[in-house]
């Protein structure tokens, strides 16, 4: 009896940790393993890229967790700079077109697994693909940055954008000795925060000598004779610039999933079930960037790019293309980042979130130390919470702070996850030793402030 094929898109985390979890589950006799992945590299940690962009780890090596050579070795037959061009579900096939030479070929499959990724939002502005300009989310993507940041003689940045990739190309940039400017449409800095929360972030960015302009909508990039980027405009200024990082966010890659009729959500993301199989076929999954995922507190799909989420993925798509079976129950919206030396983190639902669930709720805010007040070096943060005021159940956490703050949300995170209340987190048995704590962990300490503002609402 021939083996089955399997055929994956994508050779990054979600489409190689399912291929490798999938090779241990059957061998090559029952199970043929085929992978495209148009980049030169395969299974890397992108959420590293703004640290090796800043000097702080060597790459693109130290970011690689499996060469292709290493899974060849796995018997996956893996194919680097070879995109897929189309997916012929009726047909079981799919067809590819070598980037360097263009010869394209057809491709069999039994299953077939789409792990496309994401790719950064690119508005369409005037010179917004002049050279100098640059996304960032792939290594080799890095690696243009890098050869630009080179030999760029001036020393001006502009950041477009300031979520996640915005504050740390920012952070990366300043470690270079760039004079950076974030440009951020919002009103605040990270939009996954309240604006009050975002507020802290501003004001230490700028502390940390980061121009940070908000309510700056990028109308053009300007550029010189040469035709490099010279200057970012708005409506209301041009902001001098040598290069440009686009940190605006990026979407679900699954242009490939559209063309052949697979089912996408109201981000753009793929649609699975709770095995990642997509919906409507029983020999295709999907994990990584390009799907969506249940909010385990709203009940709703999103589209939420991250690593974590998507080596899990890769995981349960491998065993249950592997003959095995696996689930992925969801996500709570737990993530974290720095700038510089402010940590930033969150999880759950924003104060905006809540409101459009339709939820009533109520939100406190407390400041506290990351040790106990009288040991060396303790650093202020501030947390806030939302509840539920009927119930009492937690609804979502954000912290601001110095070192020892963002890790912190890991606790609200298991929290949301088992539906506590505020009331029963107070309760919670966490380590406590002056070097760590103080005796109330912060998240403690905001627990107990929203369970009396729960109480005041008469619930």
């Amino acid at each position: 009896m021939a083996a089955e094929r399997l055929v994956v898109i994508g050779g990054d985390a979600a489409g190689m940790s399912a291929a490798s979890q999938a090779r241990r589950l059957k061998g090559p006799g029952e199970l043929e393993i085929v992978a495209f992945e148009r980049g030169h590299f395969t299974s890397y940690s992108a959420c590293g890229i703004p640290y090796w962009v800043g000097g702080e780890v060597a790459g693109p090596d130290a970011l690689i967790a499996r060469t292709p050579e290493e899974h060849r070795e796995r018997d996956i037959d893996l194919r680097v700079r070879t995109e897929v061009t189309e997916i012929d579900v009726a047909g079981q096939r799919v067809r590819s077109r070598d980037v360097e030479s263009g010869a394209e070929s057809w491709t069999g499959f039994d299953k077939l697994i789409v792990a496309t990724g994401a790719r950064p939002v690119r508005p369409s502005l005037p010179g917004i693909d002049a050279p100098g300009v640059h996304g960032v989310q792939t290594l080799d993507d890095g690696q243009a940055l890098i050869d630009t940041l080179e030999k760029t003689k001036g020393r001006r940045a502009v950041v477009v954008g300031a979520g996640y990739i915005g504050v740390e190309m920012a952070e990366a940039l300043v470690r270079r000795g760039y004079d950076v400017t974030v440009l951020n449409r919002g009103e605040q800095p990270m939009t996954t925060l309240d604006p009050d929360m975002g507020r802290l972030v501003h004001d230490a960015m700028n502390g940390m000598g980061i121009t940070t302009v908000s309510g700056a909508e990028v109308t053009e990039v300007l550029t010189g004779d040469d035709g490099r980027v010279t200057a970012v405009a708005t409506k209301d200024a041009r902001y001098p610039a040598d290069v440009v990082v686009l940190g605006i966010g990026v979407e679900p890659e699954t242009a490939l999933a559209r063309a052949a009729g697979l089912p996408l959500g109201g981000s753009g993301g793929l649609v699975t079930d709770l095995s990642m199989r997509v919906r409507g076929h029983d020999n295709i999954w999907a994990g990584g960037d390009c799907v969506e995922v249940l909010d385990l507190v709203s009940g709703r799909l999103r589209h939420i790019a991250l690593g974590t989420h998507a080596n899990k993925h890769g995981q349960v798509i491998g065993s249950n293309a592997g003959g095995g079976y696996a689930t992925f129950p969801g996500v709570v919206g737990t993530a974290v980042s720095k700038v510089c030396d402010l940590e930033i983190a969150r999880t759950g639902l924003r104060e905006k979130d809540a409101r459009a669930e339709g939820l009533q709720f109520v939100t406190v805010t407390i400041e506290s130390t990351s040790r106990a007040g009288y040991y060396p070096d303790a650093s202020m943060m501030t947390v806030k919470m939302t509840a539920e005021k009927r119930t009492g159940r937690l609804l979502g956490v954000q912290i601001v702070g110095r070192e020892g703050a963002a890790k912190r949300v890991d606790v609200a995170a298991v929290a949301l996850t088992a539906r506590m209340t505020v009331d029963q987190m107070t309760a919670l048995d966490l380590g406590y030793a002056p070097p760590f704590s103080p005796v109330w962990d912060p998240v403690l300490v905001a627990a107990r402030k929203a369970v009396t503002a729960v109480r005041k609402t008469g619930a």
